[in-house]
């Protein structure tokens, strides 16, 4: 009995002490940005000079086993500089701060409004670079957030950049997009092109949407959302990458990035630069694009730092134009499906031609300062410019119709344009040519200022001021480029100026049709404080602008300027957010918007016309939201729910896209409610697997009827039979949309997804993405709705998958991607058309096919 006491005694101290190593060898904490201490999900934590180790959860914590002698540990995160942590047996790191691997990033996150969640009380993603390389692909750069709640991306025509994205509803133009901080819309309609900035994909360091009011610190707030982009700054640490990838339709990308690091002198510099072309997936589509980035900083002392950047991306593409949309059974007969473009054809050559082109070079220069007065005060201060040119083609003359993709004619016996035909016929006619290309030059000069002051008024209260100034003048002109065969062109519109001979014979790079300035002036303020104590932040922002538009005309005017016209706007916000517990919080916003009209809502007939649009008004915006979060190292999850009133929304349009002599329409006094409720969740079930899913049910309608009045085309008011009447006067012309309970078209209102990503080994990683539409409404045209909703296009998902591979290729580390789009090569109609529900008269795009790319990058 003794003899068996003692071996049980015996082995339960071995059992103690067998516990008290194992406790002696786990060690754990948490991992968090060192700027803005918000947790770090996929932090790397391994034993130096080993492979064991671990990453963080999403909530940043880590727990591990220690292998025996472990004595070391290193952090790291992508973006952040390694952390060395010496062991001391079994232990509680707590929270482990990493610093920025860029200078200067903290002082650009300030300008630039990052969230952050569990504090910040607003909608938000953020994508990494690292999905970016991941799930990019040949897609367009808006197409990596098609998994966003709320979110609609299409390529539209599926020419090079010329993708459109939607938010809540919301188009671009209402959506603020803004590069580390300085905006980038569109100063005289709102909109942006993507082609403009193909390089931003090089170069982002962290891409943030903020849905819904967002947390951005500018005069004039979003509607829809907005569209964060933090560009690389400058690399702390001396290396560089090159890359080469291959894609399908004879897609091919170079690009190099080099940097010194942060040097003795101060100085860092970092440069990045790519090319890219291919000959489009849809024929005629072909494009080449080049881009650049340069950073210069440096730190000239404790208090004040200096940061150059310039980037751009100078391009050239075919096109296939919205107005090139066809009807179902259309596509089905066309011997090239839903690859053809009808602006595609051949010349009296043989040569390949195609009039919808597009060409551009929108370069951005900004000097940032960034100043620490003393320990509760700072200064960033941008100033930025952006000297641009290019333009699209277009066609012209009095047989014009004949280039229009629309047009059925001079069609060769395969469908293609037969621009032979119109090169003879132009090339007999001795009146000239009567149907040209042309090209819409759109220059324009920019200039800006945007200074925020950040003070803390104590350990709780936070107050932000800032000013926000921008001066845009557009040179809008038309140029012959192509005369078709003819050796003179005579401008038909000419009968209508006043300073020109209506009889010249025009050739190559004279000006037609139209030639003007576009002058944008907006000065405005904004006001933040925020309060923050334990588990509590909140704020509130008050901002103010004036804009004032301007038009000069020097095609029917004799550079007569006009008046001008000054717009006051304004916003107020504010909200909260409540962390329940370590694991859940709920927040709150609410504002109320007051919007200036764009200067394309001013000046409707901006081509010819100095005549303003006196109906124009501001709009109004009213929203509120709720949200909920739940974080923990397993489970991230995020439920939100919105409601927007969009009052006075302005729409205008032609009276007859192929006809504009007949005019346009300007809507007044159209209301809209959008509300709707987003859910996303993360979640880590087991080592190496990530399971993301998003769910989006919207209501998107406009709210009652509306009135649309009647111009011509020169923006004067005429009655209905066409005759002009004064400014104001009862009898104009009125059109009644009847839009009332009619949904929103142009964006699917259901979306969901769902992505899986596995490492199959710890440098092969797997991953696929299901992305599901429904109720997308076909987009409308106001001046024929008939109070009921357009057709609605038939349900539809697609699957893509991605694979990277991390190897080492002698002192360096290479990584190898493969994306494969549409995946199971689904048939889809991704835009669509018409005012009625009748599907055989809506016009619509499919969608691409199945579309590949592979890449390499050696990063030393």
């Amino acid at each position: 009995m003794k003899n068996a006491m003692r071996s049980i005694l015996t082995m339960a101290a071995i059992m103690m002490l067998s516990i008290a190593a194992i406790a002696q060898t786990t060690v754990k904490g948490v991992v968090v940005d060192g700027s803005t201490n918000e947790s770090l999900p996929g932090a790397s934590i391994v034993v130096a000079g080993t492979t064991s180790g671990t990453v963080s959860g999403f909530d940043g914590s880590f727990a591990f086993e220690l292998p025996k002698g472990a004595t070391k540990l290193v952090v790291s995160f992508v973006g952040f500089l390694d952390k060395e942590i010496t062991l001391k047996g079994a232990q509680d790191l707590g929270t482990i701060k990493l610093e920025s691997d860029a200078v200067g990033l903290k002082e650009v996150s300030v300008m630039a409004s990052v969230a952050i969640q569990r504090k910040t009380p607003v909608a938000v993603s953020t994508i990494s670079p690292e999905i970016i390389q991941e799930k990019l692909g040949t897609q367009e750069f808006p197409e990596i957030l098609k998994s966003t709640p709320g979110v609609y991306v299409t390529k539209q025509g599926g020419g090079f950049g010329d993708s459109r994205i939607n938010m809540r509803g919301f188009e671009s133009s209402n959506i603020a997009v803004m590069i580390n901080g300085i905006p980038v819309n569109d100063m005289e309609w709102g909109g942006i092109y993507w082609s403009n900035w193909a390089g931003l994909s090089d170069v982002t360091r962290t891409m943030q949407t903020q849905r819904g009011l967002g947390a951005g610190k500018i005069s004039s707030p979003s509607v829809g959302g907005s569209i964060n982009i933090l560009t690389k700054t400058t690399d702390m640490e001396k290396g560089g990458s090159v890359f080469s990838g291959v894609g399908n339709s004879g897609y091919q990308k170079k690009s190099v990035t080099l940097s010194t690091g942060l040097m003795d002198n101060g100085y860092a510099i970092t440069f990045s630069g790519s090319k890219t072309a291919g000959d489009g997936y849809i024929l005629g589509t072909g494009f080449e694009g080049y881009s650049y980035f340069l950073n210069v900083s440096k730190r000239i002392n404790d208090k004040h730092q200096l940061s150059f950047t310039a980037f751009g991306a100078p391009q050239w593409h075919d096109q296939r134009s919205t107005y090139d949309a066809r009807t179902i059974a259309e596509w089905r007969d066309y011997r090239d499906g839903y690859k053809f473009n009808a602006t595609y054809g051949f010349d009296s050559n043989g040569q390949e031609m195609n009039t919808s082109h597009n060409f551009y070079h929108k370069p951005q220069v900004s000097l940032n300062h960034y100043w620490t007065i003393n320990e509760t005060t700072s200064l960033s201060t941008a100033l930025y410019g952006s000297i641009s040119s290019g333009g699209g083609w277009t066609a012209k003359g009095n047989e014009s119709s004949r280039l229009y993709g629309s047009n059925d004619e001079d069609r060769t016996i395969d469908g293609y344009r037969d621009y032979g035909a119109i090169q003879r016929d132009n090339a007999a006619n001795i009146n000239g040519s009567q149907a040209i290309i042309a090209s819409s030059n759109n220059d324009h000069q920019w200039y800006g200022l945007l200074s925020t002051l950040t003070k803390d008024l104590s350990d709780k209260l936070n107050l932000t001021f800032g000013v926000d100034g921008r001066y845009y003048i557009g040179f809008h002109n038309r140029t012959i480029v192509n005369l078709m065969g003819g050796q003179f062109f005579i401008d038909p519109e000419r009968e209508k100026s006043k300073v020109l001979d209506n009889n010249e014979k025009l050739k190559e790079d004279d000006v037609i049709s139209r030639d003007y300035d576009g002058i944008t002036k907006s000065l405005g303020f904004f006001s933040q404080l925020e309060y923050t104590t334990g588990n509590l932040s909140s704020f509130i922002a008050i901002a103010g602008t004036n804009t004032n538009y301007k038009r000069k005309g020097h095609f029917y005017y004799n550079d007569v300027m006009s008046s001008g016209y000054n717009f006051l706007g304004g916003s107020v916000k504010g909200g909260a957010n409540y962390n329940l517990d370590e694991y859940q919080n709920v927040f709150v916003n609410l504002g109320v918007i007051s919007r200036a009209p764009f200067f394309s809502d001013v000046f409707t007939a901006k081509d010819v016309s100095n005549i303003a649009n006196e109906d124009a008004v501001n709009q109004e915006i009213y929203s509120l939201e709720l949200g909920y979060g739940f974080k923990t190292s397993i489970v991230s999850a995020n439920l939100n729910v919105y409601h927007t009133e969009w009052k006075n929304k302005p729409i205008t349009g032609a009276i007859d896209k192929q006809n504009p002599d007949l005019g346009s329409y300007n809507v007044t006094g159209a209301n809209a409610i959008h509300e709707g409720i987003e859910l996303d969740v993360k979640a880590k079930p087991a080592k190496g697997l990530t399971i993301t899913g998003m769910f989006s049910l919207g209501s998107w309608k406009w709210q009652d009827d509306a009135e649309a009045l009647v111009y011509d085309k020169t923006g004067q008011p005429v009655d209905s039979k066409g005759k002009a009447v004064p400014v104001g006067s009862p009898e104009q012309m009125k059109i009644v949309a009847n839009i009332g309970d009619v949904h929103v078209g142009d964006a699917a209102q259901t979306t969901a997804a769902l992505g899986v990503d596995y490492y199959l080994t710890k440098d092969l990683k797997v991953g696929a993405d299901y992305n599901y539409y429904a109720r997308l409404f076909a987009k409308p045209d106001f001046n024929n709705i008939n109070g009921s909703d357009s057709w609605e296009v038939p349900d539809y998902g697609v699957v893509d998958a991605n694979l990277k591979y991390t190897f080492k290729v002698g002192p360096f580390t290479a990584i190898a991607t493969a994306k494969v789009m549409n995946l199971l090569n689904q048939t889809y109609i991704a835009d669509a058309y018409g005012n009625n529900d009748d599907w055989e008269n809506v016009t619509v795009f499919y969608g691409f096919g199945r579309t590949w790319s592979a890449g390499l990058q050696v990063k030393f």
